[in-house]
């Protein structure tokens, strides 16, 4: 496969991936399914937008610039036909590692929000009952919040899939580091035909 085709793929796997995120982190403003009566009830870790704007909204760019390479001229510059497809595999490098640092913080996010657990009413304040993930393996920890209704399943679940999207997202963005690189040293396995 030409590096602009592989490209050109990771970026249509990159779009569903920001979107699913995106309304992952819109669906963590809702505990267990519910509206708040107060913003200050919701997990912080929700209001650092690492689903909105790390994975959501960074990722898009990186996503449009790889969807764009395998049409991307390959004319050249200053008689050197392949000059301007290894210029645009270079660029793609940068917007990969955009992609990676969007990636990494919604991961890091997610992680952390995991590991705290969400804030819940326990019956006597609005708290963070769990302390270093000791609720992940134990079930019946999971009855120390009362309110919202569902919280710690709706929190494990969301923080979860963002985690793993994230994941897989710098996972993505690392390829096209790669692929970038051989785009820019090798060229495309073609030219575009605009060249003869």
């Amino acid at each position: 496969m030409c590096t602009g085709g592989c490209a050109k793929c990771l970026g249509t796997t990159l779009i569903p991936l920001a979107v699913l995120c995106t309304l992952a982190n819109i669906l963590l403003f809702f505990p267990g399914g519910k509206v708040v009566e107060n913003n200050v009830h919701i997990t912080d870790e929700v209001w650092y937008f690492g689903g909105i704007l790390g994975s959501g909204v960074l990722m898009t760019f990186p996503a449009l610039v790889f969807l764009g390479l395998k049409n991307n001229d390959c004319c050249g510059c200053c008689g050197n036909e392949s000059c301007g497809k290894r210029f645009a595999m270079f660029s793609s490098i940068i917007f990969a590692a955009v992609g990676v640092l969007g990636a990494g913080y919604c991961f890091v996010l997610s992680a952390v929000a995991l590991n705290r657990g969400p804030k819940c009413y326990t019956g006597t304040q609005w708290t963070y009952p769990f302390q270093d993930g000791n609720y992940l393996a134990n079930h019946t920890l999971w009855n120390m919040c009362r309110s919202p209704e569902n919280i710690v399943p709706w929190n494990l679940t969301l923080f979860s899939l963002l985690l793993v999207m994230s994941g897989i997202q710098a996972v993505l963005c690392g390829i096209q580091v790669v692929n970038g690189l051989f785009g820019t040293i090798c060229g495309d396995c073609k030219c575009c035909g605009c060249c003869g």
